[in-house]
């Protein structure tokens, strides 16, 4: 007797396979490094492929089918999942690249632009040198690794249906985005202060000595101290975003109770 295969078994396992790879793929177009401009598009989906295939088998079969109103409900809350993740992790780096673009201003660079090979836009300077500074300490420390671990975690965590998120969830993914500029802040903070106190300075000897030209003096002054901030405070940057990156993860990983 031939067996026959059903519509029913064929969409249960395109299923099986499809909503994995929506969470999948949504994370990695959004996560820092896979998103990347220089990373190919077919690269990211070949992984997020690769990650399925494996991840997939593991997952308890669902009831829903694929091509239904219940499963394109699915396929959304994964595709938002999986953007959520991405996003939760690229926020500690533009926070990073927030604090570069606040700095740059206070030391006089911020009409020096460059192409970022990350974002694919042009930033200043400080803020390319803070974001490639931290692409390397997030690659040197398994980030990338770690952020696949949580990836596939979440599916035991968060699993795949229609509850997705929840408005609890959401919430607390828009809360994350004050890091942005919280982080950002705290990165900035002791070097513009530091510079705020050399245009102080200045100020004073302009009131001193009228006929001095401090554009001519002030400018390179501010930029020698600006450099001398950005190499000495290297080590506070790379603190700092570990510190945000290990927040991200712990948010990522209490979103399941969070939801349920």
């Amino acid at each position: 007797m031939t067996p026959t295969l059903s519509t029913g078994q064929l969409e249960g396992w395109i299923a099986l396979y499809l909503w994995p790879f929506v969470r999948i793929g949504g994370c990695l177009m959004v996560a820092p490094v896979f998103s990347a401009s220089f990373v190919p598009v077919r690269g990211r989906l070949i992984l997020a492929a690769a990650i399925t295939v494996l991840v997939a088998p593991l997952l308890p079969a669902q009831s829903a089918m694929a091509f239904s109103g219940e499963g394109f409900v699915i396929l959304v809350q994964q595709l938002l999942i999986g953007i959520a993740f991405g996003f939760a992790i690229s926020l500690t780096f533009d926070a990073i690249a927030l604090a570069g673009q606040l700095l740059a201003n206070s030391m006089g660079l911020s009409f020096a632009f460059n192409m970022d090979p990350i974002h694919g836009a042009s930033t200043p300077v400080v803020a390319q040198f803070y974001t490639i500074l931290v692409t390397l300490t997030f690659l040197v420390l398994n980030g990338h690794l770690t952020l696949l671990q949580v990836l596939v975690d979440s599916f035991k965590t968060l699993p795949v249906g229609t509850s997705g998120l929840g408005a609890a969830g959401l919430w607390q993914i828009c809360l994350w985005g004050s890091q942005l500029f919280s982080g950002g802040l705290l990165v900035a903070l002791p070097g513009v202060t530091a510079l705020l106190v050399v245009n102080l300075a200045f100020g004073v000897v302009s009131r001193a000595a009228p006929s001095l030209n401090l554009f001519a003096i002030g400018f390179p002054v501010t930029l020698v101290c600006g450099l001398a901030i950005v190499i000495y405070g290297l080590p506070s940057v790379q603190g700092s975003f570990v510190n945000l990156l290990r927040d991200a993860f712990l948010m990522l990983g209490s979103l399941s109770t969070t939801v349920r």
